[in-house]
């Protein structure tokens, strides 16, 4: 087996056609299952992804075990070729937008995960009663959205075909709340400027205005507060205490 990737509370290898995802033991059992059943509801829709092929439990912990997509990650080819940036941020956009167009009618509901981690967060209560206020105004929407939408779960095939991994937070939903999922993501790896630029063309190609993406951001910041990773805490209470934006 090849280790491509090891995380806090998992690992990832690579076994000749397929891709091994372990979870140690501080990963919920519940958690496993779902992310699998999100792949297995994901590939019942036309989006390209891998297999899910075993779910299964070993002495080290489970395994959720799907085929292995070969290629570069949206993020491997943007750093080999920034000239080609903008091209890159085309297609990812453009894959973003196909996604919404799917429909999965067996996946959580956004709203329902968004009010759970805002319950779950440690702002005060004035803070949480004004996020849920905001969740509850926000339109239902029922589109697929993929949850963690960044270049590095994006793969390029050599024949040039786009697949999408990681559909552990896969829910259907508001589109503007992915977007703003991504835009945050980008921002706290470092990747403002991308961000920003990501935010203008995601706006411009679904035609909507981008406050409707903003006014989602200090509730996708909040859920993003309940991993309690210390060195983001600063972007997302700036986030999460400013209620409109400019």
């Amino acid at each position: 087996m090849t280790t491509l990737a090891k995380r806090d509370n998992k690992q990832i290898y690579r076994k000749g056609d397929t891709l091994i995802k372990l979870f140690d033991e501080s990963f919920s059992k519940a958690d496993v299952f779902n992310e699998a059943l999100n792949l297995a509801r994901i590939e019942e829709t036309e989006i390209n992804t891998p297999e899910l092929l075993d779910v299964k439990k070993t002495d080290e912990g489970w395994e959720i075990i799907t085929t292995f997509i070969e290629g570069k990650t949206l993020e491997e080819l943007m750093k080999e070729n920034p000239e080609k940036e903008d091209e890159y941020l085309e297609k990812f956009v453009d894959l973003q937008l196909s996604i919404f167009e799917q429909r999965a009618p067996h996946l959580n509901k956004l709203k329902d995960k968004m009010h759970a981690k805002i319950s779950a967060s440690k702002y005060e209560a004035t803070i949480r009663y004004d996020l849920h206020n905001r969740l509850e105004g926000m339109k239902n929407h029922n589109k697929v959205l993929h949850g963690d939408f960044n270049p590095s779960n994006v793969v390029v095939t050599p024949q040039g075909e786009y697949y999408v991994l990681d559909w552990a937070h896969a829910t259907q939903g508001n589109a503007s709340a992915d977007a703003a999922r991504t835009y945050l993501v980008l921002t706290l790896d470092g990747k403002k400027e991308l961000a920003d630029k990501y935010l203008r063309l995601f706006c411009k190609k679904a035609d909507i205005p981008m406050q409707l993406v903003q006014q989602w951001m200090p509730i996708v910041a909040c859920s993003q507060s309940t991993k309690n990773i210390e060195s983001e805490q600063e972007l997302l209470d700036s986030w999460v205490n400013v209620f409109d934006f400019q």
